[in-house]
């Protein structure tokens, strides 16, 4: 399809000012579309081959009440030349499309950045709303930064005078003349916004047109308007080879459990409760169908993991996905799929608590709740992704490690990375390791009368994972369940000194895991003054934190956990390399536990629970003052 793009002069066109790299945040109220503007700007970013990290930030409520401060919707993102690890810290230009969204974010633009704002919305009443006394357009209190009020209202209004659309679809369309805007200050392409607005709207071509029209009309205005003295362009990044695409954490988690089941030879079925921010992993999961997917939306989630694990006893990749409330319903499934020691992948995109919390902003407060949030001695494995992308490595992973040693594992992800998206090199199927599994096929004992049987509960010497007999295999009839069963046979027993024996088994069977996990990885120097311990999506900021101590002269390294349970076993032997231990984390100090009591040293806590992303200067700032003097 050939795409309608504007065309400038030579005359007209300004020469753009390289720069490495740039952070532009959109905010406006939750009917102002900034996710779906943040989206098209990130889309284009990638189409201009720069490394990218996002941050979708928006209220819980459907429809927050409109130019309130606790209904602004965000999206930032940043983007490279280079490495970009984070969706940025000061932000270089933000474009309000209200006086909250000001109030909001002001204060996140750099000194010199450059502000949008419409000025059309910055009226007595929104002024009010937002908590201004007075107009900070007209008061002096953003003389500090390029601010440039626009009539984005008025322009889009005038635009499409001729179009047959009521006033308050009209409206609508202001934030594509705001990405048409921002596509010209930093040399986006409009190809990927024009061709993504041609497939969604075919069907109303009204809205087509007028969407199209005010995209062309704010890149246009950028040129001729004379306001902007500078535009700006990031060179392409230097990747490696490959073929890249964007991709949100729960894309990637989706992808990764697929290419799991098909290098195991298995279905995955997936059962989940709609809940933010784990629902959009079902909503890519029904896309999958044509290899083996089975998605289900259940009615609860109890009934979201029990079916999972009777699909897990039924020979299939069984997995639920919720949050924090929803693996407090899922708590007693989860303990049945320990005892009966079947292979099944709870994802936990983590957010705001305790209860409701804070559904919409990222955490990682559940990490206690996965390690001991069950009744008796339930132990699981845990896994974390880092990035956006990673998500796709660990649910590879996570299906491995539940098929081969027949227990529960945990992916503890967030909303940050679940929403937050990235580029992805897509990776070679064929280079993908094979996931071996093995059905038992054979009876393997006798009962007292000489009869061979099969026993449920006999395992294997590397890993003690037991037999995974799929019901209906000939001659393989067996019992498992929640009442707890005698080592090899299954039968249901009491005896004090078997359920010990049981107990002691299950956990050394989960530390097995050490076997398959690799060498930890040290960012920095094997010692030195300060250590910073991560998990989950801190990483980005804590690497960006420690790379900038480096280079400034401190002895600071880094190393981030993908295993959470059981811990890398040379964990304790890099600990003690270093004078002092940081762990930063977006709770209060969860990990920070378990690693007092594993490793009984001093560890020292950063604990963020805001509702956001750890900042790289949080982290220096922590870490420098643990370095003495």
């Amino acid at each position: 399809m050939e795409l309608d793009l504007p065309v400038l002069d030579e005359e007209e066109a300004t020469e753009p000012e390289a720069v490495p790299d740039a952070t532009v945040l959109f905010a406006g109220d939750s009917g102002d579309g900034m996710q779906l503007t943040g989206n098209q700007f990130t889309r284009a970013t990638a189409h201009a081959k720069n490394d990218l990290a996002t941050l979708p930030d928006y209220p819980a409520e459907i429809r927050a009440p409109a130019g309130t401060t606790f209904g602004v919707s965000a999206f930032q993102i940043q983007f490279g030349a280079g490495e970009v690890r984070t969706p940025g810290e000061e932000v270089d230009m933000l474009v309000a499309m209200n006086p909250a969204a000001l109030r909001v974010h002001g204060d996140r633009v750099a000194p010199g950045g450059t502000i949008i704002t419409n000025e059309n919305a910055f009226t007595d009443r929104n002024l009010n709303k937002a908590g201004y006394d007075s107009n900070p357009l007209e008061d002096g209190s953003l003389d500090e930064y390029q601010v440039f009020p626009i009539e984005l209202t008025r322009i889009t209004r005038t635009a499409l005078e001729d179009h047959p659309l009521k006033q308050d679809q009209k409206d609508r369309a202001k934030n594509m003349f705001a990405l048409g805007l921002a596509s010209w200050l930093y040399s986006r392409p409009l190809a990927p916004a024009i061709k993504w607005i041609r497939k969604k709207f075919e069907d109303k071509p009204d809205i087509l047109e007028a969407n199209l029209h005010v995209l062309k009309k704010g890149y246009h205005f950028g040129e001729t308007a004379d306001l902007f003295v500078t535009r700006y362009e990031v060179r392409e990044a230097e990747l490696p080879e490959g073929t890249y695409r964007t991709i949100t954490g729960a894309e990637a988690l989706s992808l990764g459990l697929v290419s799991a089941g098909e290098k195991s030879g298995l279905d995955v079925y997936y059962s989940s409760y709609p809940i933010t921010p784990a629902s959009d992993i079902l909503h890519e999961m029904t896309n999958h169908k044509q290899f083996g997917v089975k998605t289900v939306q259940a009615e609860d989630e109890i009934a979201a993991v029990t079916s999972a694990l009777g699909a897990s006893f039924g020979g299939k990749i069984g997995v639920t996905a919720t949050s924090g409330p929803g693996v407090a319903l899922k708590t007693e499934a989860i303990g049945l799929g320990v005892i009966t020691e079947l292979p099944l992948i709870v994802i936990n995109m983590q957010r705001g608590g305790p209860s409701t919390g804070l559904p919409t902003k990222p955490e990682q407060s559940d990490l206690l709740q996965a390690l001991y949030g069950r009744n008796g001695d339930a132990p699981a494995a845990i896994l974390a992704p880092h990035s956006p992308s990673d998500c796709f490595e660990v649910a590879f992973e996570a299906a491995k490690i539940a098929t081969k040693y027949m227990t529960p594992v945990f992916i503890m992800a967030d909303g940050y990375l679940g929403q937050g998206a990235e580029p992805w090199r897509v990776p070679d199927p064929s280079d993908l390791p094979e996931i071996d599994v093995e059905f038992a096929s054979e009876t393997n004992g006798v009962d007292g009368e000489g009869r061979e049987i099969f026993q449920p509960y006999v395992r294997d010497d590397e890993t003690l994972s037991r037999g995974w007999a799929v019901p209906g295999t000939p001659d393989l009839e067996h019992q498992i369940g929640g009442l707890e069963k005698e080592h090899e046979t299954g039968h249901v027993s009491y005896d004090p000194e078997n359920h010990q024996k049981m107990t002691e088994i299950r956990a050394e069977k989960v530390q097995r895991i050490t076997q398959d996990i690799p060498s930890t990885e040290i960012n920095g120097p094997e010692s030195g003054d300060v250590l910073v311990i991560g998990w989950g999506s801190t990483k980005g900021a804590i690497d960006t934190a420690v790379n900038r101590m480096q280079a400034e002269g401190d002895a600071a390294s880094s190393v981030h956990l993908r295993h959470l349970s059981p811990l890398p076993a040379d964990l304790d032997e890099i600990v003690a390399r270093f004078d002092r231990v940081l762990v930063p984390e977006l709770n209060n100090g969860q990990l920070l536990r378990v690693l007092r009591d594993r490793y009984a040293r001093p560890f020292e806590g950063l604990n963020k629970i805001q509702g956001q992303p750890l900042q790289a200067r949080e982290v220096v700032d922590a870490a420098r003052s643990l370095i003495p003097a």
